[in-house]
């Protein structure tokens, strides 16, 4: 009970965050930002105090926020804000709408965008945007660590934010602990270096399938049984690895058929983002990439350790003992996302 209490608040796939549109029309800059806000956003200090969401909470607060962290420039010159508004959810759970209008001196030729919203919603917070302008448009993704945006508004040119997706798949992949357990999982037992490379290169081909399928919306699974067919993908991998004896030999086919259900839970990030097709498909190329950069990181990491760990008579506990915790929260993680989590 203590370990599922712990877990059950915590989602894989909830980290805030923000979907914004910004249309330059002459020297007009509209941002119109749409806002799910976490528990966690919602209670940090100096910010946003909103209480329960709902039609009659004081948003007012969160239009102040936002009217400060976000920043537009043209050609270098600060624009000025023309008006703001804000929209509270018509239901619990719902998003807030948050409207932004800059007047620039002049039609910009080099548009600069700053938002610096993770100084109240923390580092968790990321904004996707879908910059437009006529001929030509851009996507990006606003991180701690890439808060500016400059991109030029030449006519019959779509760029791209190539860097920024890439780095949103690192972040996914490094912070959605239970893909990194379903990972630790396959390779406590994994064997030799030969089997290991057959199990990651399974998990890798089948999860891109199913990112790149969801994402294009080709094929779309309600989020309930993706979100639990993950936590039961990590309880499973677990108990063969404390039940069965010759799991190893076909490890790999496991992994295949869980990281199907992986890449549907990748593709919950870049799917329903309103973003133009050639642009998803851009995204979707940058950030499966980061995916697999972040896992590559987890498993460089990984694979010393358990090399080391062979080299003792102990290890067979120690892999037990791990596993018994692995199981025990997947488990856990699926009660919760299958009967209690709301989704």
């Amino acid at each position: 009970m203590v370990l599922l209490l712990t877990v059950a608040p915590v989602g894989a796939h909830t980290v805030g965050k923000g979907l914004a549109t910004v249309t330059v029309t002459g020297q007009t800059i509209q941002y119109n930002l749409l806002l799910a806000l976490t528990p966690t956003a919602a209670q940090t200090p100096n910010a946003m105090q909103l209480g329960q969401p709902g039609p009659t909470t004081d948003y007012s607060p969160l239009l102040k926020a936002v009217r400060e962290k976000i920043r537009v420039a043209s050609d270098g010159r600060p624009c000025r804000e023309a008006s703001s508004s804000i929209t509270p959810p018509a239901r619990e759970g719902g998003t807030v709408a948050v409207q932004l209008q800059f007047a620039c001196a002049g039609k910009p030729a080099e548009l600069t965008i700053h938002d610096d919203l993770f100084d109240v919603l923390g580092a968790g917070y990321h904004t996707i945007a879908n910059i437009q302008w006529s001929g030509g448009s851009q996507q990006f993704v606003f991180l701690p660590g890439a808060r500016e945006t400059r991109l030029t508004l030449s006519e019959g040119v779509t760029t791209r934010g190539i860097g920024s997706f890439f780095l949103l798949g690192i972040e996914h992949i490094l912070t959605g602990y239970d893909h990194l357990l379903f990972l630790l999982a396959l390779i406590l037992r994994g064997g030799n270096i030969w089997s290991l490379l057959k199990i990651i290169t399974a998990f890798t081909v089948a999860h891109s399938i199913t990112l790149a399928l969801a994402a294009l919306n080709i094929v779309t699974l309600p989020e309930r049984l993706v979100e639990a067919t993950i936590a039961l993908s990590i309880a499973y991998v677990a108990a063969e690895n404390l039940f069965m004896r010759h799991s190893v030999s076909h490890r790999w086919a496991v992994a295949f058929v869980f990281g199907l259900m992986h890449g549907f839970g990748f593709s919950n990030v870049l799917r329903e983002l309103g973003l133009p097709k050639e642009g998803l498909v851009w995204a979707l190329l940058n950030f499966n990439l980061g995916v697999e950069a972040g896992q590559a990181i987890a498993v460089v990491v990984a694979v010393p350790v358990l090399m080391w760990l062979r080299r003792f008579r102990w290890e067979p506990r120690a892999v037990g003992a791990v596993s018994a915790v692995v199981l025990v929260v997947g488990l856990a993680l699926f009660v919760d996302r299958a009967f209690l989590t709301s989704v």
